[in-house]
Formats: structure tokens, sequence, C-alpha cells
């Protein structure tokens, strides 16, 4: 029997149907489904099966297994049961075995690690690989034509990085939770790319904590022509940093009354189609319309098997020769959103696609590979679907053309300046909506016109501290530095998040990843900083292309993390009494409006939380809380009640990562009581923490 493996039960699904001409029958092995034609079966493995996991002994947590665990032998452990006993059973009759797992590093290692299992009972098995990018009848037809080999490196490449992120992340987090007394759902998680990626947001914080703004002014003015047409005009030297002189120009203007055009220069602008999607850029376009990176990535998956779009997960931002562009823009000739402007590119003798600065050969930038119709997907699976097919669209347009004017005035020997911006031929933009297409109309003036001054205003402005970083500035800003994959960065952010460091978009830290990343800096600046891990991920490439081996590559990060820890231990002390005392900070919820000592987010000994007072049993001020979610404090109080913090809480289980604005305790408590939920005045206190 010939079985084919693929990722997933949804992915087997298609590929067994496009393989078969739809002829294929369901069949279970063991639970698991299976699709079976032609002396041959597709299968799913739901992701990865097994993993690497620490052994046993280290389980229980203590500073003495959190060193040991830098030099632990690690163990395998099975992650599904069912799909292993599936496998081992595939062994038995297996002739041949064809991988068509996702074609990266993680998919290739989920292809070997049943392969390994497989091979245990099975070790003269014939075995190669499909690979595809898109989940269409001529990709995986095609791949299935032209298998190849097993690339065993990329593979272990994945795996060496499941074991260094594996050692880094339960030694040193084991290590700083039990120094700050911290465990349970709460703990602190520290990992090797995650904690360079906080160390990011703090830093940018830190910066925006000092800014010091400055105040300044700003002169702007309303024109008339001779014809009447009014315009707006702006002094040129933009600041005044001093009043005394803003006031003075103003004067002078005010006197003058009117004033001549100096000079007036128009020139072309050609402003170029955006790039192919890599997962960079589309991660940073998905972000400008709404959506979370975490989120875009996985209705992009989504949108990947149902067979809409290509590979999501590419660092390509050059259409491969191979690509039939032509053939793609003729799918939308009849489309009620997209027709018009496909068919305005088929007119052209030769497409002519951009191209970015990335070329890669594993998968073609992200394009779309199906036509389908608004009225077929839901609202979020639409919204991502259009835009990659804008963007296909936009990259074989051609260039937008703007007439910039630039306009010269004198009044009262003092110098405005007007800009214009004409939007002369739409190009790419016609078909781009999301690139900004603001025009500035000007007046037809020309050298020596009069003008007159209607209206003069002196605006008052303070400068800005720096922005947060977003969260797809953030991936850009990782990739730049090396910091994680185009797979896995997405999922590292959310882990920022779930872990309670970041809140908002734009991400701003909490006063838990304040204390961890000043602690880790003083201590162990190295698990901070970009460098370090950039390193590692460049082993990680040379164990792909075959320049070094797992085992030497998971020693380096081993040695790295040994001189960390030296000194770690040295300063365990001073590194628990920092942490402890941020925990505090992110807990207080205000200020106990009895006795004035700060309320804390706090849980009775039978589990219920609630928000107590810290000077208990002298005082016993209580406010009931939700059972379930994580609780964030936030800095805005409540009007009602300015002695409070407003809550925020983050959804566990169903609707995972979902944020509820809870608002102020006291107010709902407040609520509670006026639905008849407790009627017994200042006993509906006692039940709080009962």
């Amino acid at each position: 029997m010939h079985y084919i493996i693929t990722e997933k039960g949804t992915t087997a699904r298609k590929i067994a149907s496009i393989l078969s001409n739809g002829s294929a029958k369901k069949r279970k092995i063991g639970n698991i489904e299976a699709h079976e034609f032609d002396g041959k079966v597709v299968i799913g493995l739901s992701g990865h099966i097994i993993q690497w996991d620490v052994p046993k002994a280290y389980k229980n947590w203590s500073i003495t297994n959190a060193y040991k665990l830098i030099d632990a032998d690690l163990v395998v452990v099975p992650i599904k049961i069912e799909v292993v006993k599936a496998l081992q059973q595939i062994a038995r009759d297996a002739d041949a075995i064809t991988l068509a797992t996702d074609y990266d590093r993680e998919g290739e290692l989920i292809g070997v690690e049943a392969l390994r299992i497989i091979k245990k009972i099975n070790p003269n098995v014939k075995v190669d690989r499909m690979r595809y990018s898109a989940i269409t009848e001529k990709d995986i037809k095609e791949s299935f034509a032209a298998r190849s080999e097993v690339d065993h490196n990329l593979a272990a490449s994945a795996e060496a990085r499941q074991i260094i992120d594996l050692i880094w992340g339960a030694s040193l987090t084991v290590f700083v939770s039990l120094s700050a007394n911290h465990v349970g759902d709460d703990f602190f998680s520290v990992g090797r790319v995650q904690s360079p990626t906080l160390a990011l947001l703090v830093e940018k914080e830190k910066e925006i904590e000092k800014f010091i703004s400055r105040k300044y002014w700003e002169l702007h003015a309303k024109l008339k022509t001779e014809k009447g047409e009014i315009f707006d005009v702006t002094h040129e030297k933009r600041k005044f940093w001093e009043s005394e002189e803003a006031d003075g120009i103003r004067s002078r203007i005010e006197a003058a009354k009117s004033g001549i055009v100096r000079a007036v220069k128009t020139k072309l602008r050609v402003d170029k189609p955006p790039a192919p999607f890599d997962t960079t850029g589309f991660i940073r376009a998905a972000s400008s319309i709404g959506y979370t990176p975490r989120r875009a990535m996985n209705i992009a998956q989504s949108l990947y098997l149902d067979g809409l779009i290509s590979y999501h997960r590419t660092d390509n931002t050059t259409y491969p020769d191979t690509l039939d562009l032509k053939a793609l823009v003729k799918m939308f000739h009849g489309h009620e959103e997209f027709g018009e402007h496909a068919k305005l590119l088929l007119k052209k003798k030769k497409l002519k696609p951009t191209a970015g600065k990335k070329k890669t050969t594993d998968h073609p930038p992200i394009h779309p590979v199906a036509e389908t119709s608004k009225e077929k997907l839901d609202k979020d699976k639409w919204k991502i679907y259009e835009l990659v097919v804008r963007r296909f669209l936009a990259t074989l347009s051609d260039p937008a053309k703007w007439e910039d004017t630039d306009v010269k005035i004198e009044i009262g020997s003092e110098p405005l300046e007007a800009k214009g911006k004409e939007l002369k031929e739409q190009g790419f933009l016609a078909v781009y909506p999301y690139q900004k297409k603001e025009e500035l109309t000007l007046p037809k003036l020309k050298e020596g016109d009069k003008v007159i001054v209607e209206d003069l205003e002196m605006e008052d402005k303070e400068t800005k501290p720096p922005n947060r970083i977003s969260q797809a500035g953030l991936i850009k800003k990782m990739e730049d530095l090396g910091l994680g994959t185009k797979s896995t960065r997405h999922e590292i952010i959310g882990k920022l998040y779930d872990r309670m460091y970041v809140q908002g978009n734009p991400a701003k830290p909490t006063e838990k990843a304040f204390a961890l990343i000043d602690s880790l800096e003083k201590y162990a600046a190295m698990i901070t900083k970009p460098e370090m891990t950039g390193t590692l991920e460049q082993e990680m490439d040379g164990i792909s292309d075959g320049k070094r081996k797992k085992k030497e590559v998971a020693d380096d990060s081993r040695k790295m993390l040994n001189a960390v820890f030296k000194v770690m231990m040295e300063n365990r002390e001073e590194i628990g009494k920092s942490l402890k005392e941020a925990i505090k900070s992110d807990k207080i919820v205000g200020t106990c409006p009895e006795c004035g000592a700060d309320l804390l987010l706090m849980k009775s000994k039978r589990g219920k939380r609630f928000v107590g007072c810290s000077n208990y049993p002298a005082c016993s001020f209580p406010l009931p809380l939700p059972p379930n979610g994580r609780l964030i404090v936030t800095k805005d109080k409540c009007d009602e009640h300015p002695f409070l913090f407003k809550l925020k809480i983050i959804k566990k289980g169903k609707g995972r990562g979902k944020t509820w604005d809870f608002g102020c305790p006291y107010c709902n408590f407040l609520q509670w009581k006026e639905k008849g939920k407790d009627k017994n005045g200042d006993e509906d206190k006692k039940k709080v923490i009962a």
C-alpha cells in the first residue's frame, strides 16, 4: 500500500480528492480518518505528534533542577497517541510513504516524526516527498508527479530549535519564577526569542516615559486669490520655539493684509506599486485593516487549506518565473469585485510584476490561487482574501502618477508656503485602496499673483513622545533583528499577551514586564539581546544547509546558557526581590476608601477572586470579581469611584484571547446588588471572600 501523509485532516481530504479525481473512499485507520483510492491511502496527522520534554525527575520545580535542566537528557514523548497508533498500523503494510506535509521547517519535521515511527517497524519502506505551495489541482498533481527526497537537514534545524527553546525556556522560567516565589498560572515565562522581543517593548516604553514635551507654535493662514479662491498656507519655518518670535511674525502678516506669489513649481511624482506579499508584509498590511498578527495568520491558514491562497509562510517577495501570472489574472476576468481591473491588466502585452529584495526557492509570495465571492466566505475571511487578491493585482499594475505643486508666498516680508498634490493617473491605486491617495488641491497660481489674508491663526502645540510599537511593527523589527522566524513571530507576540507582559495594541508593557527585563538586563543581559538569539538562528540555518550538526548547535546553546546561569545564581536574591515588588504593583487596583491602604487582586482560601485591602485583617473591605479569565489592571480610573482603576479580563477556553472591558469593580458590585442577586446589605461584602 502507498500511504500519503499530510499535516492535517482537511489537507488529506483535499489531496485525496484531487489525486483520485473525486473517487477516494473514506476509511478508518484506528480512530483516524483516511481516504483510499487506487492502492493509495491519504491520512492527516493534526500537526506535531511527538515533542521533546524534560525528564519526569525535573518536573518538580526547584532551583537546583532549573540549573540541571540545561544539561538534562531530554526525552521524546507522544502528544497524539491515536495518531501514533495509526502510523504503527500503517507501517505493517506500507510499500511506499510519501510525505505531503507543509514545505517548511516545521512541516518537514512533522513528516520526519511520522517517518521515524513507521521506520521502527518497517525500516526498508520506500520514502519520498511532495512539495507544493498551494492546494490546487495543478499544484498537487504536479508535486505528486515530481516527488523528491525528504530534507532531513531541514527537519533537523526545526528539531534543534525545539530542543534549544525547551532548554532555555524551561530552565530560565523555573529559575526566575521560583526566585520570585511566583508559580501557578501567573509564573514568569522566559524564552530565547520571547525575552529579547519583550525587551524591545520595554526599552521603547522607557523612552516614552523619559520624554519631556516642549511647547511650540505654528502659524497657519487662509489666503484668497483675486478670483476669490481660498487656500491654506503655513509659515515656512513650521515650528516656532519662542512665543515672542511667533507673535512678532503674526503682527507683521496682519499689518500687511496681502502678499505676492513669489514662485510656483510643479513636478511629476511616480508612486511605484507595492512588492508582492511575504509573511511580514502580509501581517503589516492585515494590521492596517484591524487584524492582529495571530488572527491574520489564522485566517490565512484557513484560506490556504481552502485552496484559495498560496502558502502563507514565506520570505519571498519575488514571483518565480514558473508562476503563470496571466492565468491567475484571468481567474478574475468576470469577478464582480476585481473583474474591471483584471480586464485592464489582460490588455497589456506583457505583465511586469514588481519585485522585493528577497528571493527564495521554497515558496512564492502570497497570492490568490482560486476565485471566490464575498457571499461564499465569512466577513473576516473575505477581508483577508480581498487583501491578498488586491495586493496581487496591484503588483502587476502601473505606477500611480501625481503632480506635486510647491507655492512660495511673501506677506509682510515673511515667507509662507502651500503644497498641493493631484492624482493624474491612478495606476495600482485603482485596485489597492489600502494606500492613502488623499489629494490637496490648490488654485491655479502663477508668479506675481496677489493674495489677500482672510484668516490668520497661531496654533500652540507640544512635541509628542515616540509612538509605541504596533504588533505589526514589532513583527518587522523582529525580522530585521533575526528574532524568530516567519512561522513563529506572531506566536511569540501572542505569548507576550497570554503571559500578561503586555496589553493593548500598540503593546504597552506591564510592571511585571518591566521588572523581568530590568532584572535580566542587570544580571543576565545576554538573554535580552537579539545578538544571542540571532547567532543561534544563523547556526540553525547552518543545519538546514548541511554545514552544522544538530547536536553541535544544541551544545553551543547550552554553553551560552551555563554562562548566564552562573551570574544569575549569584544574584538570585536581588532578582527575586525586584520581581516580587513588580508583582505587587501589577495587582494594585486602587486605594481603600475605608482606610487608605492599597486595594489588591486577591484569592480566598476557597479560590474565590476578589479585590481586597492590603491592610487585612485590620480592614476587610472587599469587592467581588468574576471567577474566570486573566485580570488586567488598566491605568484608567473610574469617574464615579476615582480611588479605583478599571479592569479588563482576557477570556480563557472558548473565546480565548478576547478582551472584556470589566470596568470599575465597585460599579459592577453595585449593579449586581441592584439586580437583586443579594439583598442582605453589608452581608454582601462578607460573602465576597467566603
